[in-house]
């Protein structure tokens, strides 16, 4: 007995440090354990560099804070905000203070909060928007003055995006400073044939009701003005172009002060024009047009280079996504990128050395690496290797780079490297130093026992392959039998399966401790595997994507470990709908889902994104409702919850009830849960929303979809095995 004793006694330190924390919820949104380390990268220069918060006062002597801030050129003058308050997902108003350094003089730009205050290139000038009108601010004389006067809220836009362009489009000032600063470029947008859409705000008396013009499919949109003002002249002309149903998603200035691009788009969005517009006058002749059979994607990726003579951009035109460099004479047209590969972001152009550096899928889609090209395409190196993910940050004379690398397994570690040309102009890398391996991250991952997450390829029946990711459960025994829970998006150009640390999230990892099998697949529409995988699914959204789900369930179903019938679906806003599509039309293999914020219609969704890929209600309304989860509830066999935020500007509740009414007339049983006040992202830490929405989500699935290996509601997680 005594040598038993202390065999027990040698072991229990042993016995200690072999075991692993449980994640709780608490962790994860409450107490933020899992953070990863912060690193500036070439953030530049502090502001209190420059300004010394002492002297930045408001108007009743108090210190501003230094934090939302904009400095000119000249690093003599700054725009601080203050009281920031968001409006739609891009936009927001604040007040704004402008602060002279050398003088140590703070004055308020207005008394009201405004929009978009920005410096004119030479820094004498600020614009910005308020009240839907757009105005001019002059700071040697003080004084300001309204460009434009006729803004009305829902009547009439200057300067600013209406609701479905910032969304849809992805931007929200709607103004642009030509390159000396002569000129001001502007929209207008009419709304007045715009229909509204209305929903409550809820509080302690009578309500409010919020009415916003939102543009849902098939519906009229906003009438689109470009309009150019003359600054020094105090003259307004309007961008020419063919009206009608048409949109304006962008507007760009080229090197020369007195060129304006337009880019006009045709409503099925399949119809790209850029219009080279004389400032002077309004007139425009096409500079380069571009028609795709399904659509064309609208981007930033558009570079008008300074030699004044050519333009560099992304296109899919050759069925991926490479760069291309056109003369503006139209004369030479260059492919500098090729192969089934996609760029997916242009990290810098070296316009003195003529070379792009961009970010590639590659080697797999699921992997990105950095490369460099010259504008003959004909010289490319790589600067970043193997599979992982890299994203970098190069400094302002393309000299080096910050490389901010992870795998799906393995948190970020941040290099700096050197950019070394080779006497035959090769290019390579050469590593700097180690600047953060975030090791207090990977000491979190490692006492909490996070699982290694394994890639998995995945047959459907089309004869494609679709790539995934599974993470088993804690202490996994193949012998047992696990349910499994589908966390999928699905959209189209997105991404899930990503060779990068965070797609697996932590609770993901929370959920593996507590005993379920979580796998990602994306589906058929997914990005960044060429342009007819992405387009696969025109005209007939959810068709195609909720098959491939329904395939990749069935596979994993034949796993001798998998409890085939305990197999769930999870979404959020596209990946609602897609887990409502799972409870429907899935109802075969998908035993129970959660949708939050679904799309339970596409009639109910807005008429920029909705309409890229179906085209209107007339002209398709079989593609619109033969994959509605509305249409299919009276096929639902298992559980079902449905979430959503009674404030949601972008998806509708409105899609929420009509499901739920659905529901009722096929006496299909139910859960629901609706967030007051809350948006698409309903998130709130002081009044506890994010935390008491994920514990509502992962208690149902524990209750729904648990089985004898799983933890139980209340009862202690599954503890991972030590390593």
């Amino acid at each position: 007995m005594m040598r038993t004793f202390f065999l027990l006694l040698f072991l229990l330190p042993l016995a200690a440090i072999g075991q692993k924390k449980e994640i709780t919820l608490e962790d994860i949104y409450k107490k933020g354990t899992f953070r990863g380390e912060f690193v500036q990268g070439f953030a530049g220069e502090d502001i209190e560099t420059f300004v010394k918060a002492d002297d930045v006062k408001d108007e009743d002597d108090k210190k501003l804070a230094l934090g939302d801030y904009t400095l000119n050129t000249a690093k003599n003058r700054v725009i601080i905000r203050s009281g920031r308050e968001q409006i739609y997902r891009r936009s927001s108003k604040s007040f704004v203070y402008l602060h002279d350094i050398s003088a140590k003089k703070t004055i308020k730009l207005d008394n009201e909060k405004i929009m978009h205050a920005t410096f004119s290139p030479d820094g004498s000038k600020i614009s910005y928007v308020k009240d839907n009108n757009l105005y001019l601010y002059d700071i040697s004389s003080g004084t300001k003055k309204a460009i434009t006067t006729d803004g009305k809220w829902n009547q009439v836009i200057n300067g600013n995006c209406d609701w479905v362009y910032e969304e849809e489009f992805e931007f929200t000032r709607a103004y642009e400073w030509s390159e000396k600063g002569n000129y001001l470029a502007y929209y207008r947008f009419d709304e007045s044939n715009v229909k509204e859409y209305q929903f409550t705000q809820f509080n302690d008396t009578y309500n409010k009701q919020y009415t916003y013009k939102y543009p849902k499919a098939g519906d009229d949109n906003s009438t689109v003005e470009i309009h150019i003002y003359d600054i020094a002249n105090n003259k307004d002309v309007k961008a020419q172009y063919e009206q009608g149903d048409i949109y304006i998603p962008r507007i760009k200035w080229t090197k020369a002060n007195n060129q304006l691009i337009v880019y006009w788009m045709n409503r099925h969005q399949s119809d790209l024009k850029l219009l080279l517009t004389d400032a002077t006058t309004g007139s425009s002749n096409i500079l380069y047009e571009e028609k795709n059979k399904y659509f064309v994607e609208i981007n930033d990726d558009w570079w008008f280079l300074k030699d004044g003579k050519n333009m560099l951009f992304t296109s899919e035109m050759n069925g991926y996504r490479h760069l291309y460099l056109y003369g503006l004479d139209g004369k030479t047209k260059t492919q500098l990128t090729k192969g089934d590969f996609e760029v997916t972001e242009v990290n810098g152009v070296d316009e003195t050395n003529k070379r792009i550096y961009y970010t590639m899928a590659f080697p797999t889609p699921m992997d990105r690496n950095v490369f460099v090209t010259d504008f003959s395409g004909k010289k490319t190196s790589r600067l970043t290797a193997g599979q992982g993910w890299h994203r970098v940050e190069l400094n302002d004379a393309f000299t080096q780079f910050y490389d901010f690398r992870s795998d799906i397994n393995t948190p970020q570690v941040v290099t700096l490297n050197d950019i070394v040309v080779e006497k035959n102009k090769a290019i390579s890398s050469k590593l700097v130093k180690t600047v953060n391996e975030n090791s207090k991250l990977k000491d979190k991952i490692n006492e909490y026992g996070y699982g290694r997450a394994e890639f998995i390829r995945v047959p459907n029946s089309k004869g494609d392959t679709l790539n995934g990711w599974m993470l088993k459960p804690a202490n996994f025994d193949a012998a047992k039998k696990y349910p499994v829970l589908f966390c999928n998006y699905g959209g189209p150009g997105s991404q899930q399966v990503g060779n990068r640390f965070g797609a697996v999230s932590s609770w993901h990892q929370l959920l593996a401790q507590k005993g379920f099998i979580v796998v990602s697949v994306d589906n058929t529409g997914t990005g960044f595997r060429g342009e007819e995988f992405k387009k696969k699914t025109y005209l007939q959204l959810g068709k195609f994507e909720i098959e491939d789900q329904i395939d990749a369930a069935k596979y994993l179903g034949n796993m001798s470990f998998v409890d085939k019938d305990n197999i769930g679906h999870w979404g959020w806003s596209y990946g609602g709908f897609m887990s409502s599509l799972a409870i429907t039309k899935g109802s075969d293999v998908f035993s129970a889902a959660v949708a939050v914020a679904p799309v339970t219609s596409w009639r109910y969704y807005d008429n920029i994104y909705t309409e890229r890929y179906m085209r209107t209600p007339q002209e398709n309304p079989k593609g619109y409702d033969d994959n509605s989860p509305i249409n299919h509830t009276d096929k639902i066999k298992g559980k079902y919850l449905i979430v959503h935020g009674t404030a949601d500007d972008n998806v509708h509740f409105q899609n929420a009830t009509q499901m739920i009414t659905a529901l009722v007339k096929s006496n299909i049983d139910f859960e629901s849960a609706y967030y007051p006040n809350k948006n698409h992202g309903i998130s709130g830490q002081m009044d506890n929303t994010t935390f008491h929405l994920w514990s509502k989500m992962t208690n149902w699935i524990m209750e729904n979809m648990g089985n004898q290996n799983t933890q139980q509601p209340n009862q202690p997680a599954k503890k991972p095995r030590a390593f």
